[in-house]
């Protein structure tokens, strides 16, 4: 059926299987980006062993990977425009794969570092991407479903990354965690060869390009993640590296505010963030963001350091929250099309909160099936939250700025993470210590139920220093306990702090199911 056709009152034209093939293209790219993101958290301890890194050290091949990545989304848009759709992503899929591999042969800290780097700044490209490849090759009526894919992709990377590192660091070894891109890659590549027309590049427009724009975005983005990331282990501002970092990205946002004003065409246009619906989308996307990367950190630590958990295991319970991701996929271009996006987004929040709220009532005996009600939670909550507002961050601007509305928004959700994270590191240490201290108060030494208890301890042990350590141990797990408590309290907050900004959406337009970045 023709588009003259379709216009004419026929059927809707329907997207033909080459289309198709791209956007399985988009979402697979997607997937393989995302997934990286977390892949290594698992099999970093081992990691850094054989690459012979500290433990600080160390923490640069998670942290390059994320800095990388949340500088080119937002470029994304620009660099489509300069390269054309189909060339940009076959870069970014061969660059991938190539930094994929050279990650899985690295024998030392700088080796990895540029290779994760490299994953980073390439795998970015394919995220936001992923949209417009939906919202160019897909008709209106069909495009819910590959926002469908598209966003449970985005949604298991993730949750899927802990649980993949984890058995291929137990089963085999830490480097297939790696060269499992390559087989990824070759089909990517085929997808997208065989699935995108290609465009004619426009590479005039780099002497033309916001400049500053680009350098603020890389300077103001990247400084900012690092100072998040590595603000705890640094002590913040009592360390002169923290403090330059912090100059470099006040420095790059002063130069993306310039060209703001500067430029013709900015980069990535900030005035959007004006817009009640979109500002609130990008804050709401923040604290999504917050809550996914946030948790997929806590929960295993928590069994780690608790239950005694491998990586193995405590993947498989942050792998819940994709069991209702694959269960509603199915389902998601129906209430794309018939759900009002207030109610979806109000209930998705809800139940994120809800389920960080269960998490308040962990113990000290909790094991895994502690999370198993909250993690299915979750994993509809974030359904609904996640990719309505991903349909509302692109429908509520206009179609020439839909692909800057798509940067941001995925720009949003990672730097949500980078605050989840250096907001765990620095709670956990200072509320920790707080109730470790609490506990301490309530021990009298002089009180003669404790003088009993540490005695008949220590002839079951075998000596006083004996029990007076188990005291302690015992103290330091509560302690830890409560923090976790406190963590999921915390989030439970902030997702009700942001759900007020749901009356700032509007219904979605009737007949436009998806409208992409472009």
């Amino acid at each position: 059926m023709t588009k003259a056709a379709a216009a004419a009152g026929g059927t809707p034209a329907k997207a033909d299987a080459a289309a198709w093939l791209a956007v399985l293209a988009g979402s697979l790219g997607a997937l393989m980006a995302t997934l990286d993101i977390s892949i290594v958290n698992s099999a970093l301890p081992t990691i850094q062993g054989e690459i012979g890194a500290s433990g600080t050290e160390g923490t640069w091949i998670a942290t390059s990977y994320l800095v990388a990545e949340i500088i080119i989304i937002p470029l994304s848009a620009w660099l489509e425009r300069v390269l054309g759709l189909r060339t940009l992503l076959l870069l970014a899929a061969v660059l991938f794969t190539a930094f994929s591999m050279l990650c899985g042969i690295s024998t030392n800290l700088t080796m990895m570092i540029i290779g994760r780097a490299g994953q980073g700044i390439t795998g970015g490209a394919l995220i936001p991407t992923a949209m417009t490849i939906i919202a160019t090759r897909l008709p209106p009526h069909q495009q819910p479903i590959g926002t469908a894919m598209f966003g449970v992709t985005a949604i298991l990377g993730p949750v899927l990354g802990p649980l993949i590192g984890g058995w291929l660091t137990e089963s085999i070894s830490w480097h297939y965690a790696f060269f499992l891109n390559l087989p990824v890659g070759v089909l990517l590549v085929t997808l997208l060869l065989i699935g995108l027309p290609h465009q004619k590049a426009h590479l005039a427009d780099l002497l033309r390009a916001d400049w500053l724009g680009i350098i603020g975005l890389a300077l103001g983005l990247g400084g900012l993640t690092v100072v998040l990331e590595e603000g705890q282990r640094e002590q913040w501002f009592q360390s002169s590296e923290i403090l330059q970092l912090t100059a470099v990205s006040i420095l790059g946002f002063v130069l993306l505010f310039a060209g703001q004003f500067l430029a013709q065409r900015p980069v990535i246009r900030l005035r959007l963030l004006l817009d009640r619906q979109f500002g609130s989308v990008a804050l709401m996307g923040v604290v999504i963001g917050m809550v996914i990367y946030g948790t997929s950190y806590v929960i295993p630590q928590f069994l780690a350091a608790i239950a005694d958990y491998n990586a193995l295991q405590s993947g498989k319970i942050v792998l819940l929250s994709g069991i209702p991701s694959m269960i509603l996929m199915p389902f998601t271009p129906f209430m794309i099309r018939h759900i009002d996006i207030r109610i979806a987004v109000g209930a998705g929040l809800a139940i994120l909160a809800a389920s960080c709220w269960i998490d308040t009532a962990l113990t000290a005996e909790s094991t895994g099936s502690a999370f198993v009600d909250s993690q299915l939670l979750r994993g509809v909550g974030t359904i609904l939250g996640f990719l309505f507002l991903n349909q509302a961050a692109v429908s509520s601007v206009s179609p020439q700025y839909a692909g800057d509305a798509a940067g941001i928004f995925n720009a949003a959700r990672n730097i949500g993470g980078s605050l989840a994270l250096a907001a765990i590191a620095t709670l956990q240490d200072q509320r920790n210590w707080l109730h470790m201290r609490r506990i301490e108060e309530t021990f009298n030494a002089n009180s003669v139920d404790v003088q009993s208890y540490l005695a008949g301890l220590g002839q079951a042990l075998g000596s006083p220093d004996a029990a007076l350590r188990t005291v302690a141990q015992t103290i330091q797990r509560d302690a830890l306990v409560m923090t976790y408590n406190d963590l999921f309290w915390l989030l439970a907050v902030g997702i009700l702090f942001v759900m007020p900004l749901v009356l700032f959406l509007r219904p979605l337009p009737k007949g436009v199911s998806l409208a992409a970045g472009h």
